[in-house]
């Protein structure tokens, strides 16, 4: 079980380095996108990984990819090592599982939110106007309560260390075109509904999520992680209940450690103890395993 916090591929250039990802370009349509063990909460990253995490937010967003490849195309090329350039193949080890070659996208330059609950940054807002991103919403709602109808609310794009806004859909509109807007609502509200209906079969409820699109040869197309820990907030569905935060598969019990020990959610961040990354692990092989019914290979 050996953490991968960051890669260093010499053959080709590295174009970004994120919370998560170490991003090189192979050549003018293609890219590595390699997902570390590197761990941000609060938009700050961790100085201490959480091993095999990288894994299964990589097998996760491909097991979603291919169960919505007839919702929309995606920009896999080859998930094997084996398949990829000759010069990344002495990198297998630390590659293989955790990155995929991809075409490149122009991204669309917002965040798609869908919320299938009323949770996080949406329950701040509706307790301060009664509306999340323009969503007029019912009075009286109870924080974590299921909307009747998912909502579709995006946010801005935040360079690393800032914080994403989120905008109304018409705002979003003035950015990509109100055409634009139409076909991104609809596909990533397809896309959430269904994998909302196969989750809760599973024992998970995805009370919300952050979908990334891009354009492909003048065709939207899904990128970067689908539906993940990460991205997502997946609750058990054994002992839900309104009016509360709920427990989870994803990074909210990392997020409520930093609360509880009075981080500032500035950097420098605190090491992560024991105990707490292998919580935070074994929540995240969790998820996998519900979701796929196997359990990773680590």
């Amino acid at each position: 079980m050996t953490a991968v916090m960051e890669t260093n591929i010499t053959e080709y250039p590295l174009v970004s380095k994120g919370k998560v990802r170490d991003i090189y370009e192979i050549d003018s349509k293609t890219l590595l996108l390699v997902t570390t063990d590197r761990l941000s909460a609060f938009d700050v990253v961790m100085p201490d990984p959480i091993a095999d995490k990288g894994k299964v937010l990589n097998q996760i967003t491909l097991f979603w990819m291919d169960m919505m490849k007839d919702l929309a195309p995606n920009h896999i090329l080859a998930t094997d090592v084996e398949d990829y350039p000759e010069p990344l193949h002495k990198y297998k080890a630390e590659l293989q599982d955790r990155s995929v070659l991809v075409k490149k996208a122009k991204p669309l330059p917002i965040e798609c939110i869908v919320r299938g609950f009323i949770t996080g940054s949406g329950w701040a807002d509706y307790k301060k106007t009664g509306k999340v991103s323009g969503h007029k919403l019912p009075e009286n709602l109870k924080e974590s309560e299921m909307l009747k109808k998912a909502l579709f609310t995006p946010s801005t794009k935040a360079e690393l260390g800032e914080h994403d806004e989120n905008i109304t859909v018409e705002k979003a509109a003035e950015l990509i075109g109100r055409d634009m807007m139409d076909k991104v609502e609809k596909l990533a509200l397809d896309i959430y509904t269904r994998a909302r209906d196969y989750a809760k079969k599973r024992g998970i409820l995805i009370a919300d999520t952050k979908f990334e699109f891009g354009i492909i040869d003048n065709e939207l197309t899904i990128i970067d992680e689908v539906l993940t820990p990460d991205s997502s907030r997946f609750w058990p569905m054994e002992g839900y209940e309104p009016g509360k935060s709920q427990p989870s598969f994803d990074k909210q019990y990392f997020r409520d450690w930093l609360v509880n020990i009075g981080f500032n959610k500035q950097p420098p961040a605190p090491n992560i103890p024991a105990d707490i990354a292998a919580q935070t692990r074994a929540n995240y092989l969790e998820a996998y395993k519900l979701l796929t019914g196997n359990d990773l290979e680590t």
